[in-house]
């Protein structure tokens, strides 16, 4: 259970080249706009309206700040690992190097709530804007078709739809964005590409344009009384507000999974991790200033497009279907991002034997891992078309949280028992940078509500046995340990 891989192991696996391998196709800049592409999304476009009615207020600024702050600490500590084991798997690698197969699997399994999940909260957010702007041009779809049976979803001119069976528009583009990902990378990189500059260019239209028209009584009190009524709002409503914006942030993590192709590991997963958490952080919080500057915080209570119901107080209503539909390429390429980190995070697993070989296959032309991302069409699907985007998005960051933790403390425990290691680059100020990005980590994690962390237990309960009863009769690691030659069951 407590078998490491060592270091030397995973330069060779990161070295291989060839057929049965992944190909190494991303610049610095595809990695930096990988990350922008994850981080710029429903953490903006949707969350931050959500952050604003239930917890901080206008001082969701300090939220979006708080979870930077913690994203620092993390973002330093995961660039010094991703230049030094330029392995895809994430988290989960780093963890397998320094802390044993155990928590490598604990921590895989939480992925699958960072990235799975988080594909899914965007999608559906990504339905909500697409039917506020087919509403628009009175294209309704059937009600039951559009929203979960447990949601309830408001559009711009007030028409409330209760819940219905399923999200169709939600599933549809989670269906889409699989089969461009078995493609090929270079492709799935040159789509994200297109669709960070584009959204990019959105957010900063909506921040010079809105600026010239917020309305400074909507920041009164800027951090509204923790009251009976506004009971979660006060310093500890900022405190939840961050852990809930924080799902915000889990781009640079999606970065560290595309490390095995990246043409230059050491030199670009750092640049790409830091640079893309820099950028974001700025957008966020004059995008958040901005937003809740134009609407009082308590008008975005239940709407899950903030981002449009504040531009229309602009008065460009000219622009507003521009905005929505470019609101709408960058959630694609939140999705596009989480599903390819996903399925990078099962296919490293699944090469380590603890996971079946479905999940390590390659396609013969395109060389992805087809086989997951198919699975993950319809795993992700099926949370995507059921589960409300509020709970969803807390499941996320509770297990983005998690992940931060356990690799911060991997960074101390690798600082001692390899500290000659060539570290390209390195975390500053260590041991400080890993506690703290571990200790503000677990106070973010302490601010979510008590079913987040009853589904994480839930979660991680179903891992634990799966782990026992798969994973550990078939590790890698194990069958050279003990020379024993179990392929043939596993397959």
């Amino acid at each position: 259970m407590f078998h490491k891989k060592s270091i030397e192991q995973l330069m060779l696996e990161s070295a291989q080249t060839g057929e049965g391998t992944l190909k190494r196709t991303l610049s610095s800049f595809n990695l930096v706009a990988l990350g922008i592409g994850a981080i710029i999304g429903a953490g903006l476009f949707s969350l931050t309206g959500i952050a604003a009615a239930e917890n901080a207020g206008p001082a969701v600024t300090i939220s979006f700040a708080l979870a930077a702050f913690a994203c620092a600490f993390a973002g330093l500590c995961y660039a010094e690992f991703a230049s030094m084991i330029p392995v895809a798997g994430s988290a989960y690698t780093y963890s397998y190097a320094t802390m044993g197969e155990f928590m490598a699997w604990i921590i895989g399994w939480d992925l699958v709530l960072e990235y799975a999940l988080g594909a899914a909260t965007v999608a559906v957010s990504w339905s909500r804007y697409l039917l506020e702007i087919l509403h628009k041009y009175n294209i309704n779809l059937p009600h039951e078709y559009i929203v979960s049976p447990w949601e309830t979803m408001k559009l711009g001119d007030g028409t409330v739809i209760e819940g219905g069976l399923i999200n169709l528009p939600a599933i549809f583009i989670v269906c889409v964005l699989s089969l461009i990902l078995i493609r090929g990378t270079q492709e799935s990189a040159s789509m994200n590409n297109f669709l960070v500059v584009l959204k990019v260019a959105v957010v900063l239209v909506f921040i010079v344009l809105g600026w010239s028209h917020i309305n400074p009584d909507n920041y009164v009190p800027y951090i509204p009384e923790n009251t009976g009524k506004f009971e979660n709002f006060g310093w500890s409503g900022i405190s939840t507000g961050a852990a809930v914006v924080f799902f915000a942030f889990i781009g640079f993590d999606a970065v560290s999974t595309a490390a095995q192709e990246a043409k230059n590991p050491q030199k670009g997963m750092p640049i790409g991790i830091l640079g893309s958490l820099v950028v974001c952080t700025i957008l966020y919080v004059l995008f958040a200033h901005v937003m809740t500057g134009l609407v009082n915080y308590k008008d975005f209570a239940g709407d899950a497009k903030p981002a449009a119901t504040a531009f229309a107080m602009t008065g460009y209503s000219f622009l507003q279907d521009a905005l929505i539909i470019a609101i709408l390429a960058g959630y694609t390429s939140v999705i596009l991002v989480m599903l390819m980190g996903q399925s990078r995070v099962f296919y490293t697993m699944a090469k380590d034997g603890l996971l079946p070989k479905f999940f390590a296959v390659l396609h013969p032309r395109f060389r992805t891992p087809w086989q997951t991302n198919l699975f993950f069409l319809v795993f992700v699907s099926l949370f995507a078309g059921l589960v409300p985007v509020s709970d969803l998005g807390h499941m996320v960051s509770i297990g983005t949280l998690f992940a931060f933790v356990l690799v911060c403390i991997g960074i101390l425990v690798l600082r001692r028992s390899l500290p000659d290691a060539i570290r390209p680059f390195r975390t500053p100020f260590v041991p400080y940078v890993p506690i703290m990005g571990v200790l503000v980590c677990v106070y973010l994690m302490y601010s979510l509500p008590a079913e987040s962390w009853v589904r994480l237990f839930i979660w991680m309960a179903i891992g634990v046995v799966v782990y026992f009863s798969y994973g550990k009769k078939y590790s890698k690691i194990r069958e050279l340990r003990d020379g024993k030659i179990v392929e043939k069951d596993r397959e």
